[in-house]
């Protein structure tokens, strides 16, 4: 099978990107496919003749590491020779009508939103994951806690704020102190849109609200402010309607921002997790519902914070979780006997049932 595994992109996450299509791509390969490895951004624009004959010639797979920086997004748009405004890099869209099915290994904006599913649902572009509707949804917590509040999901209990136009420093400031007066500390304060946790800052003192709010509001003007849950942290993902077992999740320092998901030692992932049969029943149906509410297809990820009375809070989902082999949903598969390889063939057969 013709299968074009998409990565990179534009998102802050962009580089951990590389490195789940990297281990897709070496994967669906072993399993015989022809698999092609491709920038939603930086497209094909150093490849010479016709997109479709890098399936006959498989080009070499790197081996990548990744040291848990985010990337510089304004060089890798200077970077691209093909000066175009489009999302889409040099050939990327020609070699996609030329493959059976498009592995989506994109994470976070541009990518897990739902544009590059509608893009393809447009042009009739098989693909896997969630569509359109599902991913631009699932992309925003206040729109996602909405959607499954009223349906047996325990979630924090939230704020929402939007600052208007955002044009300068000055504008930012203005708005940061009057949306901190309305906000009472220990809360955590976070951009609605972001991924890997980028713009999540835990609040546990007055004074550090409105520095928060700044920071967020450097990302978009929409603010979510959540109350806070003291906890352990839990990742719960679903396969094909099927709750996997958790994984709990044990930062060594702070919460599990950033550095703590992609630096390599920090956190500690165990799996099952920690906590009660019944615990473990509440995540998984919460993750079912939320994945069904939504309308999400295939694989997701739901993550939860488990407090001292095990109670189980949702947090938020993620369409497109990381999918290395040391990643959380096939840590999760791995856990009822499903290899990485296998499990990067069901995601790309359910894809292509759709």
């Amino acid at each position: 099978m013709k299968i074009v595994v998409l990565c990179g992109g534009l998102s802050t996450e962009r580089n951990i990107s590389f490195l789940s299509g990297t281990k897709v791509c070496r994967a669906l390969r072993k399993k015989g496919h022809q698999a092609v490895l491709v920038d939603l951004f930086m497209g094909l624009e150093d490849i010479e003749g016709e997109p479709a004959k890098l399936f006959e010639k498989l080009p070499p797979l790197k081996d990548l590491t990744f040291d848990g920086s985010a990337p510089d997004l304004k060089a890798v748009r200077r970077a691209r020779k093909w000066k175009s405004p489009s999302l889409f890099g040099k050939g990327v869209l020609e070699i996609c009508r030329e493959a059976d099915i498009v592995f989506v290994a994109l994470h976070g904006m541009n990518g897990e939103d739902g544009r590059v599913q509608a893009t393809f649902d447009m042009l009739g572009i098989p693909y896997t994951g969630s569509g359109y509707l599902g991913a631009a949804i699932a992309m925003d917590k206040m729109l996602t806690k909405e959607m499954v509040k009223d349906k047996g999901v325990r979630t924090p209990a939230w704020k929402t704020f939007n600052a208007g136009a955002i044009t300068s420093e000055e504008d930012i400031v203005k708005s940061a102190q009057e949306i901190a007066a309305k906000i009472e500390a220990p809360c955590v304060v976070k951009t609605p849109t972001g991924g890997s946790s980028v713009g999540v800052y835990i609040v546990t003192s007055q004074d550090a609200v409105r520095p928060a709010v700044e920071k967020c509001l450097g990302f978009g003007p929409d603010i979510l402010v959540e109350q806070m849950i003291e906890g352990r942290e839990f990742t719960c993902a679903v396969l094909q309607d099927r709750a996997l077992p958790s994984v709990e999740i044990v930062p060594k320092v702070d919460f599990y921002n950033y550095e703590n998901k992609y630096k390599a030692g920090a956190t500690e992932e165990i799996c099952p997790g920690r906590c009660t049969p019944e615990v473990e029943k509440q995540m998984g149906n919460m993750a079912l519902k939320v994945h069904n509410t939504l309308g999400l297809r295939t694989y997701s990820r739901s993550d939860f914070i488990v407090d001292k009375y095990d109670n189980a809070w949702f947090l938020e989902v993620n369409t497109l979780p990381g999918m290395t082999p040391t990643s959380l949903v096939p840590q999760e598969a791995a856990a009822v006997g499903i290899s990485y390889e296998d499990l990067c063939e069901i995601i790309v057969n359910d894809g292509l049932g759709r």
